[in-house]
């Protein structure tokens, strides 16, 4: 074996979760590429412009109810009747209303020039084809949604780097907006190492061979990725072989943003990723502070055909509960940062804790938690980094800080795992 691969069992210091990220954003700089995309398929995309409205929302003061729109100057409950003058549907351009009469409406239908409210029909009396009573009296403005009371002409309504979701391309389509220009989605490539991993379908499960276990990582790290709007190569596994290794990294470099490994980058005899990254490149973090997912690296692998171009390259722990927290923590903000995005953090919750931590960590701890029907927090009683089934259980991590014991009754920091999977 080259001494390149000799093992070194002398490791760095714990790097603290909060410097890393600091250090891993300094070098997350946007990419430069921007695309059109139609609205319809820009769920997930940052965009690369902020944008402002060219119009009113709504255009034009339209009935907020089916009703009846007149002068509430012209009603007088002493009166009795009204005439009904004119019948407006949703689309439809209305004649101004007389003096003394109503206008059948629907909602979204253009108010009459005249009149000042609406009375939805509940409270109005149907006399005959042309008459109408009304049950109250009605205030001026009333049921009415103005012109240009949801947006103003000019508003910028979305900022440049926000993260496209199914309200915002409402809005979006509200001022008339069918294309969008978004950032272009980093290039990813991802892949395993390990001889133990085998993939479902290569055998039954009963036919799995002694030391051997299904990559699991590699398809809830695609879907992640594709999720914070990552084009993904899957480049499969990769056996544990010095000489695979560099060509893989090598290969990888050469067309991708980013390449994502998970497996490999301890410090074992067989975990060859680290130094096939400093031979093509340069590694610049490695191990965290951090429960589970101390095994973490970055850096960069150089492209061999343009030497002013690289990849970044990212090396996960191989346990998939390892693998998934330092994804949820370092790996989402740093592609979502490479997209210019400017929301790059799920915001933490205070919830009650209805479980006993007793023992501090000296490393800030991620622990997999569950609602109760009481509205606190279980525990899932494995914590083990490669117990995948209690990130399936649960309903997110708690964020629990280095040095810190938790009691029933705590109220401790809570990540959804429904935000920090979107």
């Amino acid at each position: 074996m080259s001494d390149l691969f000799a093992p070194t069992m002398k490791s760095p210091p714990l790097l603290s979760l909060d410097e890393a990220i600091e250090r891993l954003l300094q070098k997350a700089k946007p990419l430069a590429g921007v695309m059109s995309v139609s609205t319809f398929d820009a769920d997930g995309c940052i965009l690369a412009q902020d944008l402002a409205s060219d119009l009113q929302v709504p255009a034009f003061d339209n009935s907020a109810m089916d009703g009846y729109a007149l002068r509430t100057a012209d009603l007088n409950l002493n009166q009795g009747m009204l005439k009904v003058g004119q019948r407006i549907l949703a689309g439809h351009a209305p004649t101004t209303l007389q003096p003394g009469e109503v206008a059948r409406i629907f909602t979204g239908a253009p108010v009459p020039l005249g009149a000042d409210a609406v009375v939805m029909q509940e409270d109005v009396v149907v006399v005959d084809d042309l008459h109408v009573s009304f049950k109250t009296l009605p205030v001026t403005g009333q049921c009415i949604r103005r012109k240009g009371e949801d947006i103003e002409k000019n508003t910028v309504l979305l900022s440049k780097g926000t993260r496209l979701g199914p309200v915002s391309l409402g809005l979006a389509a509200s001022i008339g907006l069918a294309n969008l220009k978004v950032m272009s989605p980093p290039k990813v490539a991802l892949f395993s190492t390990g001889d133990e991993l085998i993939m479902p379908g290569e055998v039954a499960p009963h036919l799995l061979p002694p030391g051997a276990i299904f990559n699991s990582n590699r398809f809830f790290l695609r879907s992640l990725l594709e999720r914070c709007g990552c084009w993904v190569s899957d480049l499969g596994n990769v056996p544990d072989d010095p000489e695979k290794t560099l060509l893989a990294l090598a290969g990888a470099a050469m067309d991708h943003d980013l390449i994502l490994t998970s497996g490999g980058v301890s410090v074992g005899e067989a975990d060859f990723v680290k130094p096939a990254v400093q031979s093509l490149g340069e590694l610049q973090l490695w191990s965290l502070s951090i429960k589970p997912g101390k095994p973490f690296a970055y850096g960069y692998i150089n492209n061999q055909a343009d030497p002013s171009k690289r990849a970044h390259f990212i090396g996960l722990p191989g346990n998939p509960v390892s693998s998934l927290v330092t994804f949820l923590m370092l790996v989402r903000p740093f592609v979502l940062s490479l997209q210019d995005c400017t929301d790059l953090f799920v915001r933490p919750v205070k919830i009650r804790a209805d479980f006993a931590w007793p023992k501090a960590d000296k490393r800030r701890e991620f622990l997999r938690v569950k609602f109760n029907d009481k509205g606190g927090l279980d525990l899932f009683p494995n914590q083990s980094s490669g117990v995948l089934t209690s990130a399936v259980w649960g309903d997110g991590l708690v964020d629990n800080f280095p040095g810190t014991t938790v009691s029933p009754g705590d109220m401790v920091n809570f990540l959804s795992f429904t935000d920090l999977m979107s």
